[in-house]
Order: structure tokens, then sequence, then C-alpha cells
């Protein structure tokens, strides 16, 4: 049988699981929005753009009237690099950024969109619901007429008040060595990484489905129905479980949203991520064999 044949039965088979297993957990298509959406939205009341972009790349020209929140704003590096800030450091920012519990908080960013799904993830985690990521980022923006701007935006201070954490969304080192000890089969562990860096060691039980998939060489997002299909071929539907990780869990953020934007529910991110279960000389590491890893690649292409 050839390849073509093969690959054709195994979409349509996708297809049939899709449409006829699990209905999603939740809501689809809520979560990500297109440039004109976004462009029409911030017209609106009490919506604030964000650029998730550094903040060197922000001076150099961002979508007029959009605050700056980046990377540096919303992670801590200890244990280990990029972890979840403290409630405090969340709300401090979002404050000072103009961003209130009731506002609607549009993201963007320029890199596969990751930023702007660290930062959704950051926000949900901590009880803020009202938030949307840009599909395809700055560069979908510009392409439907958005200008840039260096004029300095000084948004007006407003009160944030953040929940505790939401312990439902995310995995600890903990929660990875039971799953790694005794495996629970409706918990799928995805590793968010490239194949070359699955392929040097990933946590034992991992299966690797690269984020970058989870985009159109544009960098839009692809729709809910590619998602769904990209993911039960990996064995996760609606009644699984989910953990993701990269290297810090920036990558994970990405590929988070892209599930729950598709209706997945019983998600979590391992925010130490790969740096910190690798760090740690107690936790297992699996190098799996080469020709099994061509063979996930091409099940995930």
């Amino acid at each position: 049988m050839s390849v073509r044949v093969t690959a054709l039965i195994l979409i349509l088979s996708a297809l049939l699981l899709v449409s006829c297993g699990p209905k999603p957990a939740g809501e689809t298509g809520t979560e990500i929005i297109s440039a004109e959406e976004a462009l029409a939205m911030v017209d609106g009341d009490n919506v604030v753009l964000v650029d998730a972009r550094g903040t060197l790349d922000y001076r150099k020209g961002f979508v007029p009237g959009a605050v700056s929140i980046s990377r540096a704003d919303i992670v801590i590096n200890t244990p280990v690099n990029n972890m979840l800030a403290p409630q405090q450091q969340i709300e401090a920012v979002m404050s000072s950024r103009g961003i209130s519990n009731d506002t609607m908080v549009v993201i963007y960013d320029d890199n596969k969109n990751m930023d702007s799904a660290r930062l959704w993830w950051t926000l949900k985690v901590y009880g803020h619901d009202a938030v949307k990521v840009v599909s395809g980022g700055l560069s979908a923006l510009q392409a439907e007429g958005a200008e840039l701007t260096t004029a300095v935006v000084a948004p007006t201070p407003a009160q944030f008040t953040a929940t505790a954490p939401d312990s439902t969304m995310i995995a600890t080192q903990s929660d990875l060595r039971k799953q790694v000890n005794t495996p629970d089969p409706r918990v799928v562990v995805i590793d968010t990484r490239t194949e070359e860096e699955y392929a040097e060691g990933t946590i034992p039980g991992s299966v690797c489905i690269d984020f970058a998939g989870n985009n159109f060489a544009d960098g839009t997002f692809k729709p809910v129905q590619q998602i769904r299909i990209r993911y039960i071929e990996s064995g996760l539907d609606y009644d699984s479980g989910a953990i993701m990780y990269c290297k810090t869990s920036i990558r994970g953020a990405q590929t988070f949203l892209a599930l729950y934007n598709a209706g997945y529910r019983n998600l979590k991110l391992y925010d130490g991520a790969w740096l910190e279960w690798s760090s740690n000389p107690m936790n297992p590491v699996f190098v799996p064999e080469p020709d099994v890893i061509q063979l996930e690649a091409s099940d995930n292409s």
C-alpha cells in the first residue's frame, strides 16, 4: 500500500472519529480570533490591546493603542526559567496597563502565537476569562491594514484582582512522576518540542507533537477541525486528559490554547517543563529509537 493511500486512510479514519466520537467538552472557537475581528473589537469600550513581544521590539513600532506586556512581565526565573509569576506580580502588571477584572484583553505577538498564548494561559490561571489571542499576531494585523506607531501609550491605571491560581490548569513535577510511575491510560503527555529535541531525551511516556504544527505557514492557527484531527491521531479525544510541556512551557502554552480553543478542557501545562525535569537526576529520561521518532513524525504530519 502506498504512503499516499495510507495517509488518506488515516485522515478518513480521523474524520470518522471526530464526527462520531465524543463531543467537545467545552465551546469551540472562543479563544482565538482573526486579525479582522481583533481590529473591530479594539474599537469597543473597555478593551485593551496587548503587544506580547519583547520590550525592544515594542518600542520599534506597535499597533496604535497597544500596551506592552512582555514575557518578562509575567514570569519568574526560579526554580527554573519562565515559571508562572506570583499573583501579586500579575495584579501589579495588569493594573498598571489599564486592565481591570472587567476588561477584554486582546493579545498579539510575532512569535508563532507562543507569547500571546502564554499570557492568555496566565490570565486564565488567575481567573480572567475575558481574553482573546489574535491568530497570526502582528503580521496578520498588518495584513489587515494595521499601521505601526511609536507614539507613547499612557494607560490609565486600573484595579486588577487575581484569583488564586487554578490548579486544574497546572501540572507539577510530582504529577509527572506519578504519571510516569503509574500511567493513567486516559492521560496523554505531549512533548511539544521539535523532533530533534525529543530525540535527545523526553519524559517517559510522552508523545512528540511539535507545537509548530498547530499553525499554517503564515503563522495563523489551524481551524478547530484540523486541530482535532491532529491530536485524535495521537490518542487524545475529549474524554482524555492531556499534560503538555516543552523546554520552559512557552511552546506548551501555545498547544494548550490550540486544544482549549478546539473544545478540550481536561488540560494541564507542566510549568517547570523539561528544564525542571531534566535538572533533577532522580527523574527518569527516555531516549527514543530513531525509527520510532520517524514513525511518530509521519503520523503527526
